[in-house]
């Protein structure tokens, strides 16, 4: 079976376009979350979002993509861009039959299909819209492939071209769906990831009718507090990342920078409830353990975790549960960390944000912190990393995803080496 490696990033995150300045703003512990802005919030219960600071004539896009493009889909073409800038791919000779592409989304393009159901509706006053009034391009927009469709063009990917959505799981199950197509010899690239732009007034709407977001607006940049005894809810967030992946040995014949290999992949679905999870872990445990098993990987091998830590309760207990049933005594020396406290909860395009910042850590040896962590809940008793940054050598990392529907991920990154470092 073929090997996979991870040989380019490209992000667009709460607190800064690039991935410079998204690895700078996890490392200094720095949160992005402030105030809604791009809608008036007030009427909401949750007054806060993390998100992005976006000017897209600025990040290179042309006025008809612009027009054409929805927000999500710009952030996926702005992120795929710098991936495939950072891999030299294009410069591989790789046919273009040969590259596939796999996006993964929640939502789509929620912040355009709102604005102009409000157009088109008159503010919701007619029952009967007049489509005359839709701008041309809404059918692009309302349709899920049309995001993964730009990406393909933008890499001139001909191959397998795939939207993934599980709900929260999504960026992670489209990198999954990626690495399989390499394994299994359909394609040698695939330019892989996940982008969301969820914050609109529904979504807002939504998330407060279950009240899963924080009532905390005021500092906002204390707002998410995974695994703090005060935490009260999860913060939504918008961004994309789109990793490149490519065959091992295709990487290593061109002398490509190896960031990781993608080394094991699972998911599993707990057929239990839309947004319940079970305390005891189980649903997450299992996708952990398959996930290890395909990368060969000992549970004691594990050098870091990337929690989902959204801050909620039933979340934070469920994956704590999770990590002591799959790693053992492990679970009480490996440092754990949520990112989330930093950049929020972007829905569908969380797990490849996530998965890029765990590239990173391995990268430059360090594990991002866990911010506001200020009063650790006494019923959580693990290395949750708090506020600071911590240096430590990342042969293998664990990164995990919880999503509605009962949608469990989990992925494995190691050194192409292990004991050695990446090429």
């Amino acid at each position: 079976m073929r090997r996979v490696a991870i040989t380019g990033m490209g992000v667009v995150a709460p607190g800064g376009t690039g991935v410079k300045e998204y690895w700078e703003l996890l490392t200094e512990g720095r949160s992005a979350i402030r105030r809604i802005s791009l809608y008036d919030p007030s009427p909401f219960r949750s007054r806060v979002a993390a998100e992005v600071d976006f000017d897209p004539v600025a990040a290179g896009l042309r006025p008809q993509e612009t027009r054409r493009l929805d927000r999500a889909g710009q952030f996926a073409v702005v992120a795929a861009r710098e991936a495939l800038a950072d891999s030299g791919v294009a410069d591989a000779g790789v046919p273009a039959d040969r590259i596939g592409t796999s996006l993964g989304s929640a939502v789509g393009c929620t912040t355009t299909l709102e604005r102009e159901y409000v157009v088109l509706s008159d503010g919701g006053r007619m029952e009967n819209v007049d489509h005359e009034y839709a701008v041309p391009e809404l059918y692009w927009k309302f349709v899920p492939h049309s995001m993964a469709a730009e990406v393909a063009w933008a890499a001139g990917a001909e191959g397998p071209a795939a939207v993934v959505s599980t709900g929260c799981t999504s960026g992670l199950d489209a990198l999954g769906h990626a690495a399989d197509l390499i394994r299994e010899g359909t394609v040698d690239v695939v330019v892989a990831g996940a982008t969301e732009a969820p914050l609109s007034p529904i979504t807002s709407a939504c998330f407060d009718a279950i009240r899963g977001t924080t009532p905390d607006n005021d500092p906002p940049e204390r707002a998410c507090r995974p695994f703090d005894r005060t935490r009260r809810g999860l913060v939504l967030a918008e961004g994309a990342a789109v990793l490149v992946f490519e065959d091992l040995e295709l990487a290593r014949r061109r002398g490509a920078h190896v960031y990781a290999e993608v080394a094991g992949f699972a998911s599993r679905c707990n057929a239990y409830h839309m947004t319940g999870l079970k305390p005891d872990g189980r649903e997450m445990s299992a996708a952990i353990d398959a996930a290890l098993a395909e990368a060969r990987t000992d549970p004691a091998e594990i050098d870091y975790v990337n929690a989902h830590g959204s801050a909620t309760k039933q979340n934070d207990r469920h994956e704590t549960a999770s990590f002591k049933r799959s790693l053992g005594d492990h679970a009480r020396r490996v440092p754990i960390s949520s990112i989330k406290s930093m950049i929020g909860h972007s829905l569908g395009a969380i797990g490849s944000l996530e998965t890029a910042a765990c590239a990173l850590a391995m990268e430059h040896g360090v594990v991002p912190p866990t911010a506001n962590l200020s009063e650790p809940d006494p019923d959580l008793d693990l290395d949750y990393v708090p506020n600071t940054a911590r240096e430590a050598r990342l042969d293998s990392v664990l990164t995990v995803g919880s999503g509605f529907g009962g949608f469990q991920t989990a992925l494995v990154l190691t050194r192409p080496d292990r004991g050695g470092a990446a090429s």
